[in-house]
């Protein structure tokens, strides 16, 4: 039998702490071929990153330790090998691409100083390192390369820094490209983009490629193998199209179950009365920038309003723009009749309870010093008379298990959890107010599908059982078909067309928002391979 570019056999990884030993991975057994794509599918704490970080040699010991296995890189185990040689590996024969590019993106280097770096570290000369650079920032999409070399990472996008950490991973060639979620925050156009070129280097260059991801429309898109990790054990593997149609474990099954973009839409509401919320006219520049041209919309009292748009189209900033965190130039915001933007702050503090918002990043929105328990409590230490001291704890507790956790977790602190859970207490600590409007921006595009299917059924419980209304960012197409009554397509600071949930997916009217859905991936391995096809025939890639 021939032997495989990498195999892990019999991985266990534990982490002692101080409530006890964790075991994050337990016998753990997988392999990857050259050229082949595996894609490890599970929801997070299921062992996959530590399984990818263990690879790596980037799990911290103490408190982690490996205590079983073997990780053989063309039949070597480096599990043996020394520091030195593990740091020739790393970079030079296996690249990773990390979840978060701006937190592993040095912010005080130009870019392309960093990517020179990698090369030089293995060895290259600075001149042949630069000009490597220059021709892979290039080949990764990214406009006047030249420009781009001198900037930061703060002035590019989330999809920008994607590409441009994709371009420092291949930068030496690796046998071996690790992903881990590399596509979890990108809108569907950049994220099929990303998809595209990750397959694209595939093909040039023979690499195995090791697919970290919670997506099954990801897995479907580029997986050639799938191997689905529970409680930090593999509890199924086989070709994806096979696992996805035919699947052994309950997991696996509650997992394609929970996948959205498969359940009825909302029926169209009736709109008549007082809305809760209208915005008119609303202009927001920063410089020479437009981010928002005039944007009208209008949100009833229990409906829930999706915007979608990629990167850049105003979306974040409107919703910043509602709740005074930046105010526009121009317009008005009316809650209940009353200008948002016309009220004193003294005005304004009596209606943050009301407006609630759920932000993209909870890494950035939780503060790093504070407990779990003080994090979602410190909405009644502000607003005393939601509800009495002697009730707090109770109360964390309920809305901790409402949103997918443990109530013992609200002694923890926010580096202690992934980013999925951590968004999970962002959401529990927005809930505590009991608001009026929840304005989530990306608030479920971090979760794992069967969390993002419990938080989005809880919204919508809440929704029918207290009124609530939401404005619900998203790039999740799937997750908007499910969850919302309305739909704002935003394109460069405008809206182009609004809708019923059903005339947008169904019949939508613009170019513009054809294009999104049509980059939209489907869980489904056999409906997407024929979308695929399809788009590669319109592109004139393959004949018709």
């Amino acid at each position: 039998m021939a032997e495989h570019l990498l195999e892990v056999r019999d991985l266990s990884v534990e982490f002692h702490t101080a409530s006890g030993t964790v075991k994050a991975v337990q016998d753990v057994s997988w392999h990857l071929d050259r050229g082949e794509t595996l894609a490890i599918l599970g929801e997070s704490g299921s062992g996959k990153s530590v399984s990818a970080s263990a690879i790596m040699n980037l799990i911290d010991m103490p408190p982690g330790k490996i205590t079983s296995g073997t990780i053989l890189l063309n039949g070597r185990d480096m599990l043996k090998m020394t520091p030195e040689e593990r740091r020739s590996i790393n970079g030079a024969k296996i690249a990773m691409i990390f979840q978060d590019p701006l937190a592993h993106l040095n912010p005080v280097y130009p870019v392309g100083w960093q990517i020179t770096e990698m090369m030089t570290t293995h060895g290259q000369s600075a001149e042949r390192a630069g000009a490597r650079a220059l021709e892979l920032i290039g080949r990764v999409g990214i406009s006047d390369p030249q420009a781009a070399m001198r900037k930061y990472p703060f002035q590019f996008s989330g999809g920008q820094r994607q590409r441009l950490m994709i371009a420092m991973a291949i930068a030496c060639k690796p046998d071996i490209l690790i992903a881990d979620e590399p596509t979890t925050a990108l809108d569907v156009t950049v994220q099929a983009q990303v998809l595209e070129l990750l397959q694209e280097l595939q093909q040039e260059t023979g690499m195995g490629l090791l697919l970290i991801t919670h997506d099954l429309g990801v897995v479907a898109e580029i997986a050639d193998r799938v191997v689905v990790m529970n409680s930090g054990c593999v509890v199924e593997t086989g070709n994806a199209a096979e696992v996805y149609r035919n699947p052994q474990n309950a997991y696996t099954k509650k997992l394609i179950a929970a996948a959205p973009g498969k359940g009825a839409m909302a029926q169209e509401r009736d709109r008549q009365g007082e809305p809760l919320l209208r915005a008119i006219g609303l202009k927001k520049s920063f410089g020479a920038f437009q981010a928002l041209k005039g944007v009208d919309f209008v949100i009833m009292p229990g409906e829930t309003v999706a915007v979608v748009g990629e990167s850049g189209s105003g979306k974040s900033t409107l919703a910043r723009a509602i709740v005074r965190l930046d105010d526009p130039q121009e317009g008005q915001v009316l809650y209940r009749g009353n200008d948002l933007l016309a009220m004193t702050p003294r005005e304004i503090f009596g209606l943050r309870r009301d407006l609630q918002m759920v932000f993209q990043d909870p890494t950035q929105s939780l503060n790093p010093r504070m407990s779990v328990f003080r994090l979602i409590s410190e909405a009644w230490v502000i607003h005393p008379d939601i509800l009495p001291k002697a009730r707090w704890k109770e109360r964390v507790a309920e809305l901790l298990v409402k949103v997918g956790l443990k109530p013992d977790m609200a002694d923890r602190y926010p580096h202690q959890f992934s980013g999925g859970q951590r968004q999970r207490i962002a959401i529990a600590r927005a809930l505590a107010m009991e608001p009026k409007l929840i304005i989530c921006d990306e608030a479920v595009s971090a979760l794992d599908v069967s969390i993002q299917a419990q938080v989005i059924a809880l919204l919508e419980g809440l929704r029918r059982e207290f009124g609530l209304s939401y404005l619900f960012i998203a790039h999740d197409l799937p997750v908007v078909r499910d969850f919302a009554d309305r739909v704002i397509v935003m394109k460069a600071g405008e809206i182009v067309e609004e809708g019923p949930v059903e005339q947008i997916f169904n019949a939508p009217s613009h170019p513009y928002t054809q294009a999104l859905l049509a980059a939209s991936l489907d869980p489904d391995p056999e409906i997407q391979a024929t979308r695929r096809a399809a788009r590669q025939r319109q592109e004139g890639l393959v004949s018709a």
